[in-house]
């Protein structure tokens, strides 16, 4: 074996899933085709989940000061995402491309085995193990690992090498995204059309514009290298009238919106996450926070299949769960653009939603499926509210420490936390003491009809859900800590 775990791809959520193998102490090896960071930033910035994944892991310090903002947008039309409970707001421009310098430094100080230059040729299958057939700068190579995670995009190679369906809808246009320096434009929101077309513009820090154009009857193209910037001047001017050739461009991309998803996420030992599951159109800044959220949900359960602690029934939950989530995903991103790509016809229902959304419930109901709050899980049934959700951030104090309950899971462990100085639920819990920390302490300034009042413990994943909680958890505990992490084992 060459790895326990060969993952592919060097993205954020290649990146997030080596990290949580390596906390688990799992021999992990990244391989990555680009020889170096292309330093292009498709995604800017990342949503309130995705705020709480890296403030659980300790990584937020790491961004240094992050602007944050409670407004976002369904489909154009603005919606204040502040109708929402957390603790955090979405971080507003992050580049990618520091969130992978960020994430890439993260998982090198865990010992990440970070391979760039290395394409990989071919997957296959045998038994127990997968072997990986790579080109690498000292020419072709095969590797051997227990499993192979393809977090290579939305092209994997992974993916059509191991034969998983990819059902869905072809693209039907083609959209331009380029940063710009030299522009002095007026800021457009996402939605703002013009009758060939829609267009954005949002300034970003040193000096540069981002641009989205979308010109109506633009036919899709299968590009193998990135467009000119003069293609983006002339269908700029087409749309708008305005003439931006004397802008000196950073870099040019473009996308379509394909919409397609995978049928199953793992196939035996190769198992699918982020962009190489799930494609559709960009909207709401969705797809690079999903994907790092795909694999928070994989990590922790790899790694306790890999070292035997459970059994290989507990990546079925990884489909399971995640599954349903690229399918909202996929509904709500084809919604949204049909709601800012189209042409007039579309007006009245953008006045009816524009209508709707001032109601709370609305406004909650989108903001939920845009940012990932609404997320929750089957975790076995029970009357508990926060089953499934993910713990909530609380202050608490111990004997003779203060922390949080994010704090608790800086080291990608399971947390049961007694609220209430349990002796007997704390010796039930101590066969899984190996894989579970077990905190007494009391919470701080939990808010009379919070969730958390009157809640005398809960049990709390490695990605952060609550998979049981007293009282309301139809399942024992003892039940439920086997079906997260295993049978027990007594010291």
């Amino acid at each position: 074996m060459d790895a326990a775990v060969i993952v592919v791809g060097a993205g954020p959520a290649g990146l997030i899933l080596a990290g949580e193998l390596r906390l688990a102490g799992i021999d992990v090896v990244v391989l990555e085709r680009l020889a170096k960071p292309t330093g292009e930033s498709r995604g800017l910035g990342f949503t309130a989940r995705t705020m709480e994944v890296f403030d659980q892991r300790g990584l937020l310090p790491r961004f240094g000061e992050v602007e944050t903002s409670n407004a976002g947008h369904f489909g154009g039309l603005p919606v204040d995402f502040g109708v929402l409970e957390g603790a955090h707001q979405a971080a507003k421009t992050v580049p990618q491309s520091q969130t992978e310098a960020v994430l890439e430094a993260w998982v090198k100080e865990l010992g990440t085995d970070l391979r760039r230059g290395w394409e990989v040729l071919s997957i296959t299958q045998d038994g127990d193990t997968v072997e990986v057939g790579v080109r690498a700068p000292e020419g072709e190579q095969r590797l051997r690992a227990s499993y192979v995670v393809g977090c290579d995009g939305g092209r994997s190679l992974v993916r059509k090498a191991a034969g998983f369906d990819f059902p869905g809808t072809a693209a039907t246009l083609e959209m331009f995204l380029a940063d710009v320096k030299g522009l002095d434009l007026p800021p457009r929101m996402i939605g703002e059309t013009f009758p060939g077309g829609m267009v954005m513009v949002g300034p970003l820090p040193g000096g540069i514009t981002r641009l989205i154009l979308c010109e109506r009857g633009t036919p899709p193209q299968r590009r193998t290298t990135a467009p000119a910037y003069e293609e983006v001047v002339a269908g700029w001017k087409r749309v708008t009238g305005q003439d931006i050739s004397h802008g000196e461009p950073v870099w040019v991309s473009s996308f379509g919106d394909a919409t397609r998803q995978v049928t199953e996420y793992r196939k035996d030992r190769v198992i699918l996450a982020g962009d190489a599951a799930h494609i559709h159109l960009p909207a709401g800044g969705q797809g690079m926070n999903t994907s790092i959220q795909d694999t928070m949900n994989l990590g922790w359960k790899l790694a306790a299949v890999v070292q035997g602690r459970a059994p290989e029934a507990l990546l079925d939950t990884y489909h399971g769960e995640r599954h349903p989530v690229g399918q909202r995903l996929l509904m709500n991103t084809r919604a949204q653009g049909l709601l800012f790509l189209s042409g007039p016809e579309m007006q009245p229902l953008r006045d009816v939603l524009s209508e709707l959304i001032p109601y709370e419930a609305v406004s909650r109901h989108l903001a939920g499926m845009v940012t990932g709050l609404e997320i929750h899980y089957d975790v076995g049934g029970g009357t508990h509210p926060l089953l499934g959700h993910r713990m909530p951030r609380i202050e608490l104090v111990g004997e003779d420490f203060k922390t949080s309950s994010t704090e608790l899971l800086h080291a990608g462990r399971g947390v049961l936390l007694d609220l209430e100085d349990n002796t007997v639920l704390r010796r039930r819990a101590a066969g899984w003491a190996d894989r579970v920390d077990i905190v007494t302490a009391a919470p701080h300034g939990i808010a009379p009809g919070s969730p958390l009042d009157g809640t005398a413990a809960v049990l709390v994943r490695p990605d952060g859900h609550i998979a049981w909680a007293a009282p309301g958890s139809h399942q024992d505990l003892p039940t439920s800590l086997e079906r997260w992490f295993g049978p027990h084992r007594w010291a």
